[in-house]
């Protein structure tokens, strides 16, 4: 249901504010001391629900993730934990994606349906969305901002929350609750390495409180931790097969196959890759040659490019991982107001600087800027050496194809500042329980980017005998240019992000009744939110003047008043119903009314059956709904150089999975996306020592926000070409940009089934044993668009969507914990599916061998796991020793010749990229 109304949106905000008033001022005077009011308070709220409960188990399946096994795994951070989830998914954010529009964050995407769909809290309340959206459109909540030493736990539901939460709660909701209180104090101090000898990284942390609220009525704590981690080059994991060297020819792959072996002149000289000599193109021929001068630059690569170009490997300029400093803060203050009322509040700072390094510019390529596309490489904005220029050897204007070595790599720095203020005011009045808060949190980044070129210098100093620097000489004369030269080429550029969210919220529950089962819970909330974000573009982009640098800026303002109501009836001793509305009204939007119903039926005290039904939306962003627009890149197939997936005459390999640049434009009357979740589950206790859940879900979203379909734009024409045409074939020269805009569109269905087992075993003098397995499995994730469907699960695809990651079907995690005196031993195995290598299911292999046969064997990337090793031991009680070993037998990550997220590897299989890791360290509990 949706409406448009004034009226409701102003009567959630003074009831809200009303309510709130009216609770927080009396419940310091409450005094009633009835028992049942005390065990209340005692009751868990469990994510998903704003009700108080015993019975931790709910209809909706919730993972709850201890801070013991979140110890177990080794990881330094939140954000590298939660990706090894299972439920993560495609268009999940890695640290590793420095070039990335959202560099420097970390975010976590459940379902696969994408970050901007998985709800992030912090202690069940919002925070202020990571400044720089990921793909230049999706808003998402940054997980490096999270001190991991604060954490107490992780509640990750597996279904739509919309109907609790509000928008954003497609895919599910990560609660990340921190300590409520501590007393005393504990340093802790870890340090790790790879084994390669790089990667270190040294880690610190302080948390100390006191006060106890029984005794002295309050309870002060904080929490301060520091890290530094010094990057890993991919250059340094060159002897680690693919993983740091780009040659793909050693595996069966040709040079138009080995996108990360630059230099190249390949397509029978038509096609000249970026040159630390400079490839250069023969006016009268239209072939590219390459200037002299290779040996200065590259150590020689055999075997030798046959068409003469001069090859190099990108990997010696790219970081494998950044170099990042974070520095964590975290405060929590609670007082006893009475025997029934409580005010707390929470403040938290975070900032990290991150640096992140790849290869130097080119000096051709096309972008976009919201004034059109740009073609550097052909027609009248091609990058030429002018017929004057003393590199030039033809004597008139010549295209060129150019790898600024001289300039240096492009290096990306990111200063993030994080800011999260709470204060609130909890306790019972009367038969109600009542948490009122406010919470201000904001985010500002600053985003510095050396070493890229300046398009319309560029085109002065290469071509203008006037130039007010002089010629640019390039390649092996690169040593004569000035320093003037290189800051009127390649000036310093930044861009600045801030994004904020205010929001003041009230709920109340009680018991309204017994009921056969027990008593009828009861709880109505409401909340008026207010969220801005604003990135102005890098420097000089507005212009579309910075090589290969596409423009991103968007600036917009979200204001929304929800209330919401929620029921949760045992209707008998067995059969227990749950029930929750919300109404969520944007000014100058739309309202979205969303409801979500359970069931659980526990027929006997070792089995349940539960199931949910839900509805969700996601409300468009500043970034897609505002002012500004965006020019991206991604991977497409030119259906004119590659038909079928064969590439045609005179085209090569790289026509079938050629980057292009993307302009896409903001659109004010964009819908919200909808969706539709079920649930299905068994809950089995059948020992005291022994647990299973096993749950299939199925989610529909629909209205989806998305660029116009590439493809389709491809097929229609809408594209920029460069004019190496094919013989015979008129406007068929290489792929460079497409222009579409934000529309509501496609509809993607996700279903699959998660496993969870759990199982202790007391082992008398030998100790105690858990083990425990995760598995999720995707059986469909089908995406409709235009009237063709595609079926991406078990596939490479949506390359769409961040990294091109792929949908493996298959997920799981199995770890175990044994305790034994004053030891603690923990073991973790990480299993991800292999998929087929094809953009989606039925299609032709993206990647060929040099013979033309499907790549990797059996177009299909090859299924990874990692075995993670831990150990803790107390040699007396206020010391702990520990240390970690991640992939211990020292597993390599698949070659993936496709996704752009990484070189040579997927994403999803980082740690094998980096290989064996060290971590030891120590606690100390001061007394």
């Amino acid at each position: 249901m949706r409406f448009k109304t004034k009226l409701l949106r102003d009567s959630i905000v003074f009831a809200l504010v009303a309510g709130s008033t009216v609770f927080a001022s009396t419940a310091a005077a409450q005094q009633t001391t009835k028992d049942e009011d005390t065990k209340t308070l005692e009751r868990i709220v469990v994510t998903g629900s704003n009700i108080p409960r015993i019975d931790t188990e709910t209809a909706s399946p919730v993972q709850v993730i201890s801070r013991q096994e979140i110890e177990r795994s080794g990881k330094a951070t939140i954000a590298e934990y939660l990706q090894t989830l299972t439920s993560d998914g495609a268009g999940s954010i890695p640290k590793t994606f420095g070039n990335g529009f959202a560099g420097g964050g970390a975010g976590i995407s459940l379902r696969g349906l994408g970050a901007g769909s998985t709800l992030v809290l912090l202690n069940g309340r919002r925070m202020a969305p990571f400044g720089l959206a990921d793909d230049g459109q999706k808003v998402f909540t940054d997980l490096s901002t999270i001190p991991m030493e604060a954490v107490e736990r992780v509640e990750v539901l597996k279904d739509g929350a919309s109907a609790i939460y509000g928008s954003d709660a497609i895919a599910g909701v990560v609660n990340i609750i921190l300590r409520k209180d501590f007393t005393g104090a504990v340093a802790k101090a870890s340090y790790g390495v790879s084994d390669y000898g790089d990667g270190n990284q040294w880690k610190g942390s302080l948390t100390a409180g006191t006060g106890t609220l029984a005794k002295d009525r309050y309870n002060v704590f904080f929490n301060l931790e520091a890290s530094k981690t010094e990057e890993v080059f991919v250059n340094d994991r060159r002897d680690r097969d693919w993983i740091g060297n780009g040659d793909l020819r050693h595996w069966g792959y040709s040079l138009a196959g080995s996108p990360n072996l630059g230099g190249g002149i390949t397509g029978g000289g038509t096609v000249g890759g970026n040159s630390p000599t400079g490839n250069v193109r023969n006016p009268k021929t239209g072939l590219y040659q390459s200037l002299p001068g290779c040996s200065t630059f590259s150590p020689v690569i055999s075997p030798a490019d046959p068409g003469g170009g001069c090859l190099w490997q990108v990997g010696r300029f790219r970081t494998l991982t950044p170099n990042d400093a974070t520095i964590n803060f975290f405060a929590r203050g609670t007082y006893a107001l009475s025997d029934h009322a409580e005010l707390y509040s929470e403040f938290g700072y975070s900032n990290k600087k991150t640096k992140f390094q790849t290869t130097p510019s080119g000096v051709s390529g096309s972008w976009g800027y919201p004034g059109g596309p740009v073609n550097a490489s052909s027609g009248p904005g091609a990058v030429v050496l002018g017929a004057g220029h003393p590199d030039n050897p033809f004597g008139a204007a010549a295209r060129l194809r150019y790898s600024a070595w001289d300039v240096g790599p492009r290096r990306i720095l990111t200063d993030n500042d994080f800011y999260r203020f709470l204060v609130g005011v909890k306790g019972t009045f009367g038969d109600w329980d009542y948490d009122v808060g406010y919470l201000h949190s904001e985010t500002s980044i600053t985003n510095k980017r050396h070493g890229f070129l300046r398009y319309s210098h560029v085109r002065t100093a290469l071509s203008d005998p006037n130039s007010p620097v002089g010629y640019w000489r390039i390649g092996q004369n690169a040593y004569l240019n000035s320093r003037a030269l290189y800051d009127y080429i390649s000036p310093d550029i930044q861009a600045d992000a801030t994004s904020k969210l205010d929001s003041i919220d009230a709920k109340v529950s009680r018991s309204l009744m017994d009921l056969p089962g027990g008593p009828l819970g009861l709880s109505i909330g409401g909340e008026y939110r207010r969220q801005s974000i604003d990135l102005s573009p890098q420097t000089y982009t507005d212009i579309g003047d910075i090589i290969g640098l596409g423009y991103s800026s968007y600036k917009g303002v979200q204001q929304v008043a929800a209330g919401y109501i929620e029921l949760v009836a045992p209707v008998t001793k067995t059969i227990e119903l749950s029930a929750a509305a919300r109404v969520d009204a944007y000014r100058h939007g739309d309202t979205s009314t969303t409801p979500k119903v359970g069931v659980k039926w526990t027929p006997a005290p070792w089995i349940a059956l539960r199931a949910t039904y839900a509805e969700g939306f996601r409300a468009p962003n500043p970034a897609e709904s505002g002012k500004g627009g965006l020019a991206a890149f991604s991977t497409a197939r030119d259906p004119v150089r590659c038909p079928g997936g064969t590439p045609a005459p005179g085209a090569t390999q790289g026509d079938c999975a050629v980057p292009i640049a993307i302009i896409t434009s903001p659109n004010p009357n964009l819908k919200p996306e909808e969706s539709k979740s079920y649930t299905f589950g068994v809950v089995l206790d059948p020992t005291d020592t022994t647990s299973l859940t096993i749950d299939a879900w199925r989610i529909k979203r629909t209205n989806e926000i998305n660029q116009g379909d590439t493809a389709a734009a491809i097929a229609a024409g809408n594209v920029i070409r460069s004019d190496n045409n094919l013989p015979g074939i008129p406007n068929s020269g290489s792929l460079l940009a497409t222009q579409v805009g934000y529309i509501n569109s496609a509809s993607t269905t996700v279903r699959g089934i998660d496993l969870d087992v759990r199982q202790r075993f007391e082992m008398g003098d030998y100790g105690r044993l858990r083990l425990d397995l995760q598995w999720s499995r995707t059986n469909s994730f089908e995406r409709k668009d235009a009237g063709v469907t595609r079926q991406y699960a078990g596939t490479h695809g949506n390359c769409d969507t961040t990294n091109c990651i792929g949908t493996p079907k298959n997920r799981i995690n199995f770890g175990a914990s044994w305790d034994i005196k004053s030891f603690n031993f923990g073991a973790v195995v990480n299993y991800i599916g292999s998929f087929k290598n094809v953009a989606f299911e039925g299609d032709v292999c993206a990647n060929t061998f040099a013979d033309g046969t499907p790549a990797p064997r059996g177009c299909k990337i090859p299924s990874f796991y990692t075995i993670d090793l831990s150990g803790r031991w107390k040699p007396a009680d206020n010391w702990e020793i520990f240390g970690s070993i991640q992939n211990v037998t020292d597993k390599v990550a698949p070659l993936d010749p496709l996704t752009y997220g990484a070189m040579n590897y997927n994403p999803l299989h980082s740690s094998g990229a980096i290989g064996r890791y060290y971590t030891i360290g120590a606690k100390y509990a001061f007394q």
